[in-house]
């Protein structure tokens, strides 16, 4: 009979194999796998505090979550500098980390993505096909609740650096995320093609369209005494949709690869 700590490693390993995702597309809307997290969650209950030190480096975690091995057979490319990568995250042939790097638990990065300088993929955070994670940039982690959806960057979306986006925003495939912009579930973005806002959803979570241009902003605060001192408030803005100019300036070398 399977135990609760078997039923742990099974479940890293299918991750680990992309055999699982803590969320998936499923008739174009994105679904949480709850027991997905639930277990995860309990590998930490589950694991004892052990040394991982490595050479000069003293590290200190639990057994049961010990950091990733890769080999020439994954296909994965990690520049030497001092990245990591968690149990129970995948990463698909072909992906590139630059030094350092992070990549947390349960998180799913497609094949073709890169994940540059000091980026960090949060916990069970979702990247699609051919993503470009610019230096610094954060996809935020979620474990708890165990429902909640976690970060979502779509196929061909580009981050730029400096950027953070978090609380299960969901960034809809080609879009491109300007230098330093930051979205999370309070963070209403102005369309200015259109003149309206894009706010949080039923579920709570920002979803950028596909093929948004966004860049950072800001919004004059409407009334009291912020208005009359004309203080403004932080605001994304969308200045245009995705065009063969912007295709261009974002293109990544292939040669680098």
């Amino acid at each position: 009979m399977m135990t609760e700590k078997d039923r742990f490693y099974q479940t890293i390993a299918d991750l680990e194999a992309g055999r699982i995702r803590v969320a998936e597309k499923i008739g174009g809307e994105w679904k949480v796998n709850s027991w997905v997290k639930e277990v995860i969650l309990s590998g930490f209950r589950l694991g004892k505090l052990v040394d991982m030190t490595q050479g000069q480096f003293s590290f200190f975690d639990k057994d049961t979550i010990p950091t990733r091995m890769f080999n020439e057979q994954s296909g994965v490319r990690i520049v030497p500098g001092g990245s990591s990568v968690r149990a129970g995250a995948y990463l698909a042939p072909s992906v590139i980390m630059m030094p350092p790097a992070y990549v947390n638990i349960g998180a799913y990065v497609d094949e073709g993505t890169m994940i540059d300088s000091h980026a960090l993929v949060g916990s069970c955070a979702q990247v699609g096909k051919h993503v470009h994670l610019s230096a610094a940039s954060q996809l935020g982690g979620v474990l708890e609740p165990v429902g909640a959806l976690p970060v979502i960057i779509e196929d061909n979306v580009f981050i730029g650096g400096n950027c953070g986006i978090y609380e299960g925003t969901i960034v809809k495939e080609n879009a491109v995320i300007g230098t330093g912009v930051i979205i999370n579930a309070s963070t209403a973005i102005f369309d200015a093609t259109t003149g309206e806002y894009i706010r949080a959803n039923e579920n709570g979570q920002i979803v950028v369209p596909a093929g948004a241009v966004v860049v950072a902003g800001s919004r004059p605060i409407s009334k009291g005494p912020g208005a009359e001192q004309g203080i403004h408030l932080y605001c994304p803005v969308i200045v245009k949709y995705r065009d063969q100019k912007t295709a261009g300036s974002i293109t990544l070398e292939d040669m680098l690869r």
